[in-house]
This record gives C-alpha cells, structure tokens and sequence, in this order.
C-alpha cells in the first residue's frame, strides 16, 4: 500500500484536472450555444433561397420539352462510378467518440460503394490524419493512382465556421461535378438538432434530386445511454435540451413558393436558376459544417462532464485509501509503542 503522502500527491494531481475538466466543459457548453444561435439565423436565410428557388423552377424551363434533359448541369443525374465523398470531422481531440464515429461510418460508406473510384475531401485534421495513414494523397491535376484517394485537405474551417471559407471548397466541387470528372458528391456529417438530439448522416449533395428534399444515403443514431450522458452534461451546464421551434418562420417563408403571382424578374427566370442553384449547394454545404461544429462541442461537453465525475470518483476512491493507510500506521504505532512499552 502506498504511503499517505504519495496518496496526497495523487490527489492533489487528480483535482487539478478535474478543475481543467470543468474548466473545458463549461466552455464548451459556452461555445455550443453560440454554434446553435448561429445555425438558427443562417435557418431563414436557406429556408427562403429554397423557396425562392421552388418559385422559379414554376417559372422557368428546368427540363427540355423535346428531349426531356435537364437544363443544368447540377440536376444531371449519372451512373455512379467517380463519386467524392465529403467528409466533416473535427480538428481537436477531446471530445469523446464523436470523430472515431464518423470515420467508422466513412469506412462502411467505402465498403459499400466497393469497386467504384472514391475521391475523399476531408474537412477537419483528424479525418484528415486518419486517412492519411491509409490512402494515398494526390497531387490537383494529378493522374487517377488508386481507386480511393484524398484530393482534398481542409483544416480551420471546423474552428472558425465562415461561408467565405468554405466557398472555395464548394466552387471546386461545382466545376468538377460540372465537368463530368465526378458523377455524384455525399457529405458526411453530425446532423444536430439539440444535445440528445443528433445522428450521423451521409447525405447526397450532387446531383440534386428536388430542391429542398434531402437525399439521405445512411444514418447512425445516437444511443439511448449516450443521450442520456449528453442530457446529464447539458442539465449541469444550463443548456437547454429542446430544439428550437421555428415552425411559424418555415411556414412564412414557405408560402411564397406556393403563392400564384407571376413575379417580374430583372434577369429571366432561368438565368436566375441557373445562378442561384451552386448557392443553394453552398449554403446545403455549410449548414452540414455548422451543425458539425455545434454537435463537436456538444460532444466535448458530455466528455469532459464524465471526466470529471470519474475525476470526482477516484478523490473519493484515493481518500478512501488514504485515510486506510493513515489508520494503519496509527496502529502499527500504537502497537510499537505498547509493545516496547510490554518488554520493559
């Protein structure tokens, strides 16, 4: 058994992290309300450019009448076989299982699609270093080396979520689907609602199948035990567990798709279209990024919270064990003493 002063070392060092542990957590709790007052005000703005983009598809030629092919490209529908495979993980540890579970689930979407050409663009540096180790990077503009590859590294997005970064990313994406030299875009990401709330989804981004329906390849829930860890975390640090009800803005915005008014463009309607569909795959992009951010801390929170419970089990544990080895040196004293005491 050790001595009681190494026991009072360990415990000395096991209350210094747990202060860094709740230190961690309530920022993370901090950071986390910001992230969903963020994705709620980017909510109109997609919920309108979605509707707006259902008015003018009633408007415009979306579809030739004499050969039935659509009128851009990013509604061109193809056979799967170059597919880019858009992958949203987080830059630091920390945070429990919340990017080992997205890397899990890109390994299954990989074996699924099994003898087709994968490009990977990771956003984030731990889905960037997992891959690494695994596939081969290849050089912009190089030759095809493997049938899954990284083309793309992208780290500090997760950290600063800004459309003006993530702008270049979906650009590229555009012109390449353009093309023709990928024939289908997934990203995969943490789809948050609220802390207990969230599942993992590989969801298709190109070619768009009907605007404002989303195109759901696989999803992951979260289970019972880890939204009841998340709901704990989230009561201890005053964060709310409902999802926000915004149901009166998406019905306001909503009606003006549906409103019979011939509408006078400054630009055609098709024109209009054909601009306004790469935004709608940009800000689809970016709302894949901040739910990620917002479920990362969320993850991070319930992490630290049940770092520092057990933090606050081994004190317990280590006091235990110290006031054990106090008393029993108490009593060897004491029975030294009686002892020499007896032989007197």
């Amino acid at each position: 058994m050790a001595n009681v002063l190494d026991i009072r070392r360990r415990i000395r060092s096991v209350k210094s992290t747990r202060q860094i542990t709740k230190a961690m957590k309530m920022v993370s709790a901090a950071k986390l309300r910001r992230a969903q007052e963020r994705a709620l005000a980017a909510r109109p703005f997609a919920q309108m450019m979605t509707n707006v983009l259902k008015s003018l598809m009633q408007r415009a030629d979306v579809v030739d009448p004499e050969t039935g092919a659509v009128q851009h490209p990013l509604l061109e529908e193809r056979p799967e076989q170059n597919i880019l495979l858009v992958i949203v993980t987080g830059d630091r540890g920390l945070a429990g299982a919340f990017n080992a579970n997205i890397i899990k689930l890109a390994q299954r979407f990989l074996l699924a699609k099994e003898g087709r050409n994968i490009e990977l663009e990771c956003i984030g540096r731990k889905g960037r270093d997992f891959f690494r180790r695994r596939y081969t990077v290849q050089d912009p503009g190089g030759q095809r080396t493997a049938p899954i590859r990284i083309t793309g590294e992208h780290m500090g997005i997760i950290a600063k979520p800004d459309y003006t970064h993530l702008s270049p990313v979906v650009d590229e994406i555009i012109e390449r689907y353009t093309a023709g030299e990928i024939d289908a875009v997934y990203v995969l990401f943490n789809e948050f609602k609220s802390v207990i709330a969230q599942r993992l989804v590989v969801e298709q981004l190109l070619p768009i199948s009907e605007i404002g329906e989303r195109d759901v390849a696989e999803i992951e829930e979260l289970s019972l035990e880890a939204r009841e860890r998340a709901g704990e975390a989230a009561v201890s640090a005053g964060v709310s567990l409902k999802e926000r009800d915004t149901r009166e803005i998406d019905e306001h915005a909503r009606a003006i798709a549906t409103q019979a008014v011939d509408y006078i463009y400054e630009q055609p309607a098709a024109e209009l279209f054909r601009a306004l569909l790469p935004r709608y795959v940009g800000v689809q992009m970016f709302r894949a990024v901040q739910e990620s951010v917002a479920a990362e801390h969320a993850a991070r929170m319930t992490a630290m919270d049940s770092a520092s419970n057990n933090a606050t089990d081994m004190i317990d544990f280590l006091t235990l064990t110290m006031n054990r080895a106090r008393q029993a040196s108490i009593t060897k004293e004491i029975i030294e003493i009686v002892s020499g005491a007896a032989a007197l």
